[in-house]
């Protein structure tokens, strides 16, 4: 997408606001063309890449001096986008890889891992995005801005940090020919287990469906 589309021409290309609304839409256009399903064997080192992208997008943000919107209140966006269909889509394209295991704050001693998944961590990261890409769109630059960097810390920016571990660590597993072991019915509708219960049922399947388009060889 053209910086055209988001911005106007007379705009900075090296401003701030401008270079974290390109990499936000960016990554809005990546997983949503991933979705649609097109290149499934592709699809986890692509989100590898817009997930990293984005969270130096993300670094920038909570780097960046507190942002402080120019109304009292926030100005109503209009109702969210469903990501319901998105989410089915990422689910049915990332199984048996979707479900992970997560620490939700690592700085908390003692806090089992809980199950998550990738494709509802993307849909709510995307979500929050689409919220402040609203804003921008409508000219609030500084509440787009405000909106991005204070979601970053109460939501997708450790959203999306775990996503990034999930991913990385399917990658890894393939690339070191280490293929994951069978877990017997981890899913996100069941209560936090312990580290001995925390290996995915990816193994064969992933060595399948992603360690060929990898370069990885089956043994």
């Amino acid at each position: 997408m053209s910086d055209a589309t988001l911005h106007d021409a007379t705009q900075d290309p090296d401003d701030f606001a401008v270079q974290i609304a390109d990499q936000v839409e960016s990554f809005l256009v990546a997983v949503t063309e991933v979705a649609k399903g097109d290149e499934p064997d592709s699809a986890v080192p692509f989100l590898l890449l817009e997930v990293s992208q984005l969270l130096l997008a993300g670094g920038r943000l909570g780097a960046h001096e507190d942002i402080v919107p120019d109304e009292r209140y926030e100005p109503d966006t209009g109702p969210d986008v469903d990501v319901d269909e998105l989410r089915e889509n990422l689910a049915r394209l990332l199984d048996p890889i979707d479900v992970y295991s997560e620490v939700f704050d690592p700085y908390e001693p003692r806090k089992a891992p809980v199950p998550a998944r990738i494709s509802d961590d993307l849909t709510d990261v995307i979500t929050d995005l689409r919220h402040g890409m609203a804003h921008y769109r409508a000219g609030r630059t500084t509440e787009a801005l405000w909106w991005w960097q204070f979601s970053y810390f109460s939501n997708w920016g450790s959203t999306a940090s775990a996503t990034l571990r999930a991913l990385q660590s399917v990658v890894a597993h393939v690339r070191l020919n280490q293929p994951l072991e069978e877990l017997d019915g981890l899913d996100t509708d069941q209560t936090p287990m312990g580290d001995e219960t925390l290996e995915f049922e990816a193994g064969k399947v992933m060595q399948e469906e992603i360690g060929g388009p990898l370069g990885i060889k089956r043994g």
